[in-house]
């Protein structure tokens, strides 16, 4: 349960007020504590030392300096020690010098064992070492001035003096450490003090509280001291049991990381306190190609590379910034104090520098990539909830541009509130088969002949009417929605090819996909799943995809892409041309159709430069032995050149609208009864390997 977030080790800058803060408190402190040994009788320490109570009582503190007792994970401060309880004993009895003394020790003791950094063991000292020397100085105002040769032993009229003592001992300690914990972090200290204050006083209260029995013990019965051990273990592991549930509650388990519980309650209490000059910045990373380590180097790699992401991630944000895990290869980092929209680039940068340092794993070097998308608020959103929603808008920007960075833009928001209606609707409409396939055929240039039909899905919605698939597909591609859309079409095509090929009307559906979807496990499962249950070859069925899958590697080495070859089914690669990937690439992936995009097909008649492009498409696409289809042709002169150019099939208004199911099977039996009687029919095509 160690806190990756915990950078307090990390040396302050010389000159800041941190810097100045813990010097002065380091100094005043060890003044105090040498001032303290100089009036110790060193003749009395030794005799103090030849007695077993010494040494029983300086091991108990030094134990109690080892583990703190937390109350709860979110502390800001950390636990309080059991040595509170002894040293404060030690304390009432035998006075300050002995008591620094002996707290000294364990605190360099615990830097030792902890290996913490020297400075936060120099405070420590010296802030115990004043907050002691103010119990020693209310004491002294009652008169009682205890020492190794003169112990003293309180009565019940000293009540008000050791309550006065301990009260003095606790603000000394909780102003000095919420001091410098504000400081560290860039908090408030009225914010730390509130956190911090109400758990760290009860326990204190029960540990301060229990030391004057203890100095009562140690008088009568030094032998009995140790059995005080006994209920701080039960307070102890009390707490613990409390904090573990707490920080499970609060934290992601794997790396630590606060979940989106804490994140919540972390960026509300910052809104609450940000000031009109600055904003509160909140940051969305995705990380990219982390689903082929999972898939290639299985979940414990990838468990593995998550714990380094949270460190490195942790490790370059400033103190005071909140760095979650809100699930998968999904973080967030809140910045509760930034000042503008380009220093919150700059961070967002410097995380993803901090990412891009190649990881070695098992004996792999592994390069990651983080998408980051920044929401400010007051900028873009007054809560949280809005401000992770447009975070998230922007990440996806980030993503789809592959500009790694991108800021929150509202005219670039696609979740509007009619949007987000139109998603619930999307969902309803999918459950209750609103949505329909309209097909649309393949004809050869040549001869007319229908090579197959394109599946595209259309959806009439019972208020608006027609909703066009450029406002909802992209919809559902960023939510959830996707995978179950995918699923409904493939299965609608599957049972209409089913109805075709089974009444004589061979004819291949192809089916539009996402990058995603084809990247996926469960899609090859699907098809043979559902290629059996309609009794259907894999050539009834054919997967388009658009030219976005060349961009990444993974494509050409995935098990899905395998799975399909080894099913039969053939892929289709859609929109071509519009991308930035290399043509000679398409000879590493297995497609055996390539549909050049209908911004350049619409043109050739009128353009030279679409001509050439197209007619350049066509002759390198058929020097790969593959099938090529021109999109959106609307003209006799169009598909005259597209014929003369040698492209094989053309699709678009001038054979046809996209049809429902039931005209479509119209159409294509009257072209099938022509076929029969002139040149115009059908004729299976030639398959041609990649």
């Amino acid at each position: 349960m160690t806190d990756p977030s915990d950078t307090r080790d990390t040396g302050p800058r010389v000159g800041t007020p941190l810097w100045a803060f813990l010097a002065g408190v380091i100094a005043i402190g060890c003044t105090a504590l040498v001032v303290a040994m100089l009036r110790l009788d060193l003749a009395d320490l030794l005799e103090l030392a030849r007695g077993p109570l010494f040494w029983v009582l300086a091991v108990l503190v030094i134990l109690g300096e080892l583990r703190p007792v937390m109350v709860s994970s979110a502390s800001a401060v950390g636990g309080t020690y059991p040595s509170a309880m002894f040293t404060f004993a030690v304390l009432l009895h035998f006075g300050l010098p002995v008591a620094v003394l002996m707290q000294a020790v364990a605190v360099a003791m615990n830097g030792v064992v902890t290996r913490r950094a020297w400075h936060r063991v120099m405070f420590n000292i010296g802030q115990s070492t004043l907050a002691l020397t103010a119990a020693t100085v209310v004491l002294g105002l009652f008169g009682i001035a205890p020492s190794p040769a003169e112990p003293w032993v309180p009565k019940g009229s000293d009540l008000l003096a050791i309550a006065l003592a301990g009260v003095a001992y606790f603000i000394t300690r909780a102003a000095l450490v919420c001091g410098a914990v504000a400081l560290h972090e860039r908090r408030s200290i009225a914010r730390v003090l509130k956190a911090t204050v109400g758990p760290q006083s009860l326990v204190y209260t029960a540990l301060l509280g229990l030391a004057p029995v203890v100095v009562v013990v140690m008088n009568h019965s030094p032998g009995l001291v140790p059995l005080f051990v006994a209920p701080l273990l039960a307070v102890y592991f009390t707490a613990t049991l409390s904090m573990r549930r707490d920080h499970q509650a609060l934290h992601d388990e794997l790396t630590g990381l606060p979940n989106r519980k804490m994140l919540i309650v972390s960026t509300e209490e910052a809104l609450a306190e940000s000031r009109h000059d600055e904003r509160v910045g909140l940051f969305l990373l995705d990380l990219d190609r982390f689903k082929e380590v999972n898939d290639t180097m299985g979940h414990p790699v990838g468990d593995r590379l998550l714990q380094m992401v949270a460190h490195r991630l942790t490790h370059s944000v400033r103190p005071g910034d909140v760095v979650a895990r809100l699930g998968g290869d999904e973080f967030a980092v809140l910045l509760p104090s930034i000042r503008d929209a380009h220093a919150a680039r700059e961070v967002a940068a410097r995380l993803r520098a901090a990412l891009t340092e190649p990881v070695r794993l098992e004996g792999m070097t592994f390069d990651l990539d983080a998408s980051v998308g920044i929401a400010l608020y007051p900028d873009h959103a007054p809560d949280f909830e809005l401000l992770l929603q447009r975070a998230d808008v922007a990440m996806y920007l980030a993503k789809e541009g592959r500009t790694g960075v991108e800021l929150y833009q509202p005219d670039k928001d696609r979740n509007s509130p009619e949007r987000l209606n139109l998603l619930g609707d999307l969902r309803r409409a999918v459950d209750n088969g609103e949505l329909k396939l309209h097909y649309q055929p393949k004809v050869a240039l040549t001869n007319g002949a229908v090579h197959g039909v394109e599946a595209l899905l259309r959806w009439r919605h019972p208020v608006h009417g027609p909703i066009a698939p450029s406002e909802f597909i992209p919809l559902a591609e960023q939510s959830y929605l996707m995978r179950q859309l995918t699923e409904y079409v493939i299965e609608a095509a599957l049972g209409q090819a089913a109805r075709w090929w089974h009444a004589g009307l061979r004819v291949p559906i192809s089916v539009n996909i996402s990058a995603r979807d084809l990247l996926g496990s469960a899609l090859p499962e699907q098809l043979e799943a559902g290629l059996t249950k309609f009794g259907l070859p894999p050539e009834a069925i054919q997967l388009e995809v658009t030219e976005r899958i060349l961009m990444g590697d993974q494509a050409y080495t995935h098990e899905t892409i395998k799975a399909l070859a080894a099913l039969g089914v053939s892929l289709a690669l859609d929109d071509f041309g519009t991308g930035y990937s290399s043509l000679i690439r398409l000879q590493r992936l297995a497609v055996s159709e390539v549909k050049i995009d209908s911004s350049f097909v619409r043109r050739i008649a009128e353009s030279q430069d679409d001509d050439r492009i197209v007619r350049s498409i066509v002759d390198l696409v058929r020097s790969l032995g593959l099938r090529s289809v021109a999109e959106g042709v609307e003209s006799d002169e169009v598909a005259v050149r597209l014929a003369d150019m040698g492209c094989d099939l053309g699709q678009g208004w001038l054979f046809c609208e996209a049809m429902p199911s039931a005209d479509a099977t119209v159409w294509l039996r009257e072209r099938f009864k022509a076929g029969s009687e002139s040149e115009y029919g059908y004729r299976p095509e030639v398959s041609r390997s990649a």
